[in-house]
C-alpha cells in the first residue's frame, strides 16, 4: 500500500487537496511502472513529500545538487531501484521509498508560463519525482527521458490532466 505523508508550507495555497492529489500522483505513477504491485502489497511504502519555499530547495538543491539554485523539484530516493521487488519482506512492515521536495515560486512561475494550473502543474512534478524515487532517470540519455516522459503523460491523463509536452497551438495556428 502507497502513503504519502505531506507537509505544506504557506506559500502553498489552501484552497487544493494536495493530500489527495499527491496519493494519487504517487499510486497514477507506481502504477505504469514494473512496480505496480507495490500498490496492492501489504507493506507499507511511504513517501515523504514537502512543498515548501523557493530558498528551501535552493539549499537542498545546492547541498545534495551542487546547483546553485532553487529547481522545481528534488527527488531523494532511499531504496535502490533493484531492491524494490523485496520491499515485501521488509522487517517492521514499513519502508520509505523517498523524499519529494517542490518549490512553491518555481512551480508558480512555471505553470504561469505554460497557462495551466498550479495544482495540475504539481501533479505533474509529483508525478516526475515518484518516477525518479523509483530510479528513473531523464538525464541518462533520450531514450530514458522518453520512456519516463511518456510514463509521466500516462499517469497525468489517467489524473484527468493534459499532456504536459504538448504545447496547445498558438492562435496563429488555429
Amino acid at each position: 500500500m502507497i502513503e504519502t505523508a505531506l507537509q505544506r508550507s504557506e506559500q502553498w495555497p489552501d484552497d487544493i487537496d494536495w493530500e489527495g492529489l499527491a496519493q494519487k500522483a504517487a499510486i497514477e505513477a507506481i502504477r505504469r511502472t514494473p512496480h505496480g504491485d507495490l500498490i496492492d502489497r501489504t507493506v507499507a511504502v511511504e513517501i515523504s513529500i514537502r512543498l515548501t519555499d523557493d530558498d528551501e530547495v535552493h539549499t537542498l538543491n545546492r547541498q545534495y545538487r551542487d546547483k546553485d539554485r532553487p529547481t522545481n523539484v528534488l527527488s531523494f530516493p532511499m531504496v535502490q531501484p533493484d531492491m524494490l521487488d523485496g520491499l515485501a519482506n521488509s522487517d517492521d512492515g514499513e519502508v520509505l521509498l523517498g523524499d519529494l521536495v517542490l518549490a512553491a515560486g518555481v512551480c508558480r512561475s512555471e505553470a504561469e508560463e505554460k497557462g495551466i494550473a498550479l495544482a495540475d502543474h504539481a501533479a505533474h512534478l509529483l508525478v516526475h519525482g515518484v518516477l525518479h524515487l523509483l530510479g528513473y532517470d531523464h538525464e541518462r540519455g533520450e531514450a530514458d527521458a522518453e520512456a519516463m516522459e511518456a510514463l509521466e503523460c500516462e499517469a497525468l491523463a489517467a489524473m484527468g490532466i493534459a499532456d504536459p509536452y504538448r504545447m496547445p497551438p498558438s492562435l496563429d495556428e488555429v
